[in-house]
């Protein structure tokens, strides 16, 4: 195999935007920010995968967001726990009507409701994404 060159066919463009989907669901933007987490290559942190690769990648992103696996952002076993997050096909919170004097709350656009996360799960996981996180 030649320096740069993958070891296989190339992931099909589903398997590519499934994967991506799935890294989103774990709270990853894109491939170059879920690379130390899932130890991607520099290869696969530009987005090209094998079939085989891309395929592993999904099965394992798969049984930790829907299974018994390890807790999204975690990709380790035995790691501390974090909120699991709703399927993708999940019904959005209905909006709520607006009352004079007090703007709407904004959410995430991933549609979490972060006032239900403790307050030290969510200062765990800025830390883990490399924030600094200080008491008020």
């Amino acid at each position: 195999m030649a320096f740069g060159q993958s070891a296989g066919p190339p992931a099909t463009g589903k398997q590519i935007r499934e994967l991506l989907e799935l890294l989103e669901a774990a709270g990853h933007s894109d491939f170059r920010d879920a690379r130390g987490p899932m130890g991607f290559t520099q290869r696969q942190a530009g987005g090209k995968f094998t079939r085989n690769e891309a395929e592993e990648f999904i099965q394992q992103l798969e049984s930790e967001i829907y299974g018994d696996g390890p807790p999204p952002g975690s990709h380790a076993p035995g790691s501390k726990h974090v909120p699991q997050l709703p399927p993708p096909s999940a019904p959005k919170s209905e909006p709520q009507a607006k009352t004079k004097g007090t703007p709407p709350k904004k959410r995430a656009a991933s549609g979490i409701a972060l006032d239900r996360v403790p307050v030290e799960d969510l200062a765990a996981e800025l830390q883990r994404r490399g924030w600094v996180v200080l008491e008020p």
